[in-house]
């Protein structure tokens, strides 16, 4: 499995959940996580007092993740962030001395280097007005979460407005995924030569 889609909206019957689905199938050498089947504790019960044992499922996710060369999210716009699942998911999964590690001069050293990365959000504003208001859903998975991690060559593709739309206008949106997945595809497959870097799956 070269690349993991993690799907972060909790309704299966959601356009995340859809355009999760027809990336992978587009792609080719895609597995999706659909972060509503997992059995996991959203929760960082101690914060970073205690250590929290990972779940068998978040043990699984990480293992998926440590194989994955290319790395995809699909979320909602919910309040310029993400859902609470997928918040709790990075919260629970991405952690320090797993994910990343803080160097003695007080900056942080991503330990998931090697990957690449792809943002896809839906919003009920147009794709277009997001960069405009600050793109914080965006900027949240991709610079302060993935690129935190070292995952730094992450793209972003935004759909929307998904209030209201048609079914023809999200058939457009679906084959406009499918053109990205085969094009992320091609360029996985140029990527191959330099595999992912290995870090300790149990932190």
């Amino acid at each position: 499995m070269n690349t993991l889609v993690i799907d972060g909206h909790p309704n299966p019957h959601s356009l995340c959940a859809g355009i999760a689905a027809r990336y992978a199938q587009a792609h080719g050498d895609a597995q999706v996580l659909a972060l509503r089947d997992l059995d996991f504790d959203q929760n960082m019960r101690f914060g970073y007092t205690r250590r929290q044992e990972l779940e068998p499922d978040l043990q699984l996710a990480w293992q998926r993740l440590l194989d994955a060369q290319h790395v995809v999210v699909v979320t909602p716009v919910w309040w310029g962030s993400v859902p609470a699942l997928l918040k709790g998911f990075f919260d629970r999964l991405l952690l320090p001395r797993r994910a990343y590690r803080m160097k003695p001069n007080g900056l942080p050293e991503g330990l998931l280097s090697g990957r690449t990365g792809r943002v896809i959000v839906t919003t009920d504003s147009p794709w277009w007005y997001l960069p405009l208001v600050g793109d914080t859903t965006v900027r949240h998975v991709r610079q302060t979460t993935l690129r935190f991690c070292g995952i730094t060559r992450v793209k972003a593709t935004r759909l929307g407005p998904v209030k209201g739309s048609t079914d023809e206008l999200r058939a457009t949106w679906l084959s406009k995924i499918e053109r990205i997945a085969r094009a992320d595809a091609v360029t996985s497959r140029k990527n191959r030569s330099r595999p992912p870097v290995k870090v300790n799956a149990t932190g």
